[in-house]
């Protein structure tokens, strides 16, 4: 999300070649506006930010860095909703409960799901309820995709009230001890009377501690009047954009922050249950100008590493005894940070490579299924000793995978090489050695 609005800060920054240049000023500033426009920001929303930078810069001085320092600024400011929560705030009193809104097919049933990984990734104990008894199979979806992730559902066979089902969820988490009870309800193709009757009901019975609307990124401007069209009915307390690395606009971002004044809570960056992630304003913004967000990057990561775990590991590579197990613990724990193109996109200076990987797949691409399927084909002796592989071996190996043996020494000799370059990095310079790489890579792209 957000690339269009990312391409036109840097073809209008472009148009800034001189300094105390107005006419430059002036051009980059059309440039902006055509772009933002575009990009489906709201007039209104546009007018305010161009007036705001070019004040900033004028006050400044005429220059390309006084005229991206005042778009990070002001886009920052666009995007903080003042005196509103970030993140997830938990209730004083357990179970904190959510209840979820939204229109059908705008993610709102798999939000619900990645926010409760999120939380349960975070050590908390989380029930989510299906409400939703209006979409054929919607609770057949959330079986399917609790049971994926180990996640607690509650739900009534046969039941057609959603009340009823919102008002036993409560109890059952009452007295489970949950953390969160997330409460997935109903959408329509459009606001209806009947749809906003029924949540009001709902709320009624929970009383909950937070609305969250989940918007589809992709909506543009009518996203922005739905979710005013929510907010006025039920008091939104967050927004959730899902599909959010769907969409190369990002204007109902803006919209919603600015025009209904909602604050941006959660984001879906990706198809899989770990592509969620909190939203914060600078630090998407410093994503939109291609500095990367090395604090996210870092948060998601420490959610999933032990750090006892993560330092004999680093012992391993050092002595060279990295093996074939901790090789398949290691894809393990990447699946859980989500989508490759959403993990390079927060590296600085990275961005423009993300687009180029998008389609990469750690669980199920062709080499990965080949690579899982010749280390299940291996005895335990040798995936713990990589040394033992002969000929006969790899032989039995290539058969048992279904791959040639010249398949199977490729990758034995590509993981020969990884570890190689593991154990490089793992030394006193090894960040230096992974900073230079970064650099020819983004000479590369």
């Amino acid at each position: 999300m957000f690339e269009l609005i990312g391409e036109s800060f840097k073809s209008a920054i472009n148009k800034l070649r001189f300094v105390d240049d107005e006419k430059a000023l002036k051009n980059a500033l059309e440039t902006l506006k055509k772009s933002l426009l575009k990009a489906d920001v709201h007039h209104k929303v546009v007018k305010e930010l161009l007036i705001l930078v070019e004040d900033d810069v004028k006050k400044n001085g005429i220059g390309q860095k006084q005229f991206l320092d005042a778009i990070k600024l002001n886009l920052e400011n666009i995007l903080n909703v003042a005196n509103k929560n970030q993140g997830f705030v938990f209730s004083s009193k357990p179970p904190t409960v959510v209840l979820m809104a939204g229109l059908q097919g705008g993610g709102k049933t798999t939000s619900t799901v990645k926010l409760a990984n999120y939380l349960k990734l975070r050590n908390k104990k989380i029930l989510i309820a299906a409400c939703d008894l209006q979409r054929l199979a919607a609770v057949e979806q959330l079986k399917q995709l609790c049971s994926a992730n180990e996640l607690d559902l509650f739900y009534l066979e046969d039941e057609k009230n959603p009340i009823e089902v919102a008002k036993q969820a409560l109890d059952k988490a009452k007295n489970s001890m949950v953390d969160v009870l997330l409460v997935d309800t109903a959408g329509r193709l459009a606001i209806d009377e009947i749809l906003m009757d029924e949540l009001k009901k709902i709320k009624e019975i929970l009383n909950p501690d937070e609305i969250f609307y989940v918007a589809d990124a992709m909506s543009g401007q009518d996203g922005v009047k739905t979710a005013a069209s929510f907010n006025q009915a039920l008091g939104i307390s967050g927004v959730i954009l899902s599909k959010f690395d769907a969409d190369t606009k990002g204007g109902v971002a803006l919209g919603i922050a600015r025009q209904i004044e909602i604050p941006l809570r959660f984001i879906g960056i990706g198809e899989k249950i770990a592509d969620f992630e909190v939203f914060i304003p600078d630090r998407i913004v410093s994503r939109i100008m291609g500095e990367g967000d090395l604090a996210t990057l870092a948060e998601k990561t420490a959610t999933i590493i032990d750090e006892k775990e993560a330092k004999k590991l680093n012992q391993k590579i050092k002595k060279g005894e990295f093996n074939f197990n901790d090789f398949l613990n290691q894809m393990e724990s990447m699946k859980k940070l989500g989508s490759m193109k959403s993990l390079i996109g927060m590296i600085p200076g990275l961005s423009n490579v993300s687009s180029a990987i998008k389609d990469i797949d750690l669980e199920n691409s062709k080499e990965i299924l080949h690579i899982k399927a010749m280390i299940s084909s291996m005895t335990p002796k040798e995936r713990e000793n990589p040394d033992l592989l002969n000929n006969a071996r790899k032989r039995r190996i290539a058969e048992g995978a279904g791959l040639s043996q010249m398949e199977v020494n490729r990758f034995l000799k590509q993981f020969v090489n990884a570890a190689k370059l593991a154990k490089k990095f793992s030394g006193k310079k090894g960040m230096e050695n992974l900073m230079q790489m970064m650099n020819q890579a983004r000479r590369q792209f």
